[in-house]
């Protein structure tokens, strides 16, 4: 059997995503090709045939895939579906955006978020907010299945493989309006080695900032938040970590006056190792945590960043 996985990228350069989501195709089948879409995406193809395992990539160049729209991806996949028993994504915004998309017009239901590969057609994936984990065996010809992350090593460098042009879809009912790109120079949230959280017991925006911008900064961290905070108007939604946030698993999260919601530890409980600041001694981050101080952040944190000179 085998097996298209189709790229996540930023216009330049394979996200980290793409590896790890190689590394699930690999479970599955030794025969993996790579689809990338993009508009002057030949870059991006040459990088990505560099990465071990895969058997050929796939360029589809067209303004309306350029741009992300479901419909055009669709319209790209689909042609190119009978060649393969199983395709897969990353489980990011625009995974789930065209993949549902993709799995109707096959006539197949999709498989979500998985974690591990059992096999070629079982599969495990979270459920209630990662309380409990489904394994799900799938009898269908076609498998649609986006693939969560985190749970995967990345594929490394090393491949050879060749590069062949397809035709790209189009999206003559959509049309591609603008964009706001939020510009940082902080790392990105969902691929940042540190993440420091704040939670709604720091008490207003400008607090928020105050204390985790120098603390990023210091670290060189991503900022998160829970989604209390991003209710609470302290920070941006594209900052929530959380069941309805960004799913992450840096090497160290530190979460800040954050009590530990299931649907936050939902987004963060797999990171490599948890550092927690609350003064509530029974919150419930403390339980997922490495490391616990119980001590109120407004000492901790000074002291904290004292201590990193």
């Amino acid at each position: 059997m085998a097996v298209l996985v189709i790229a996540d990228h930023d216009g330049s350069a394979v996200r980290d995503t793409t590896n790890k989501t190689i590394t699930a195709a690999l479970a599955i089948s030794g025969d993996v090709d790579l689809l990338v879409l993009g508009k002057g995406a030949k870059g991006v193809a040459a990088a990505a045939a560099k990465i071990s395992g895969v058997r050929k990539v796939l360029l589809a160049d067209g303004d309306a895939v350029g741009h992300g729209l479901a419909e055009a991806v669709e319209a790209t996949v689909l042609p190119l579906a009978g060649g393969y028993d199983a395709i897969l994504t990353p489980a990011n915004t625009d995974g789930k955006n065209f993949a549902p998309r993709i799995a109707a017009k096959l006539d197949t239901a999709p498989i979500s978020d998985i974690i591990e590969v059992v096999s070629a057609d079982t599969f495990v994936r979270p459920i209630y907010a990662g309380n409990a984990l489904e394994t799900v065996q799938s009898s269908d010809a076609k498998k649609v299945i986006t693939v969560r992350p985190t749970a995967f090593a990345a594929a490394g460098e090393g491949g050879s493989a060749s590069v062949e042009t397809v035709a790209a879809g189009d999206a003559p009912k959509t049309a591609f309006v603008s964009e706001e790109m939020v510009k940082s120079d902080r790392p990105e949230l969902g691929a940042a080695k540190i993440v420091v959280s704040g939670g709604r017991a720091l008490g207003s925006a400008e607090e928020f900032h105050a204390v985790m911008d120098p603390l990023a900064d210091k670290l060189g961290a991503a900022v998160g938040a829970s989604r209390a905070a991003v209710d609470a108007g302290y920070a941006p939604n594209d900052y929530q970590v959380g069941q309805t946030g960004k799913v992450v698993a840096p090497q160290l999260y530190i979460a800040i006056g954050i009590s530990g919601a299931i649907q936050h530890l939902a987004g963060m409980k797999d990171s490599k190792v948890i550092v927690a600041i609350n003064k509530d001694a029974d919150a419930p981050i403390f339980q997922v945590a490495d490391y616990g101080l119980v001590a109120d952040y407004k000492t901790a944190v000074p002291e904290l960043m004292a201590a990193l000179g």
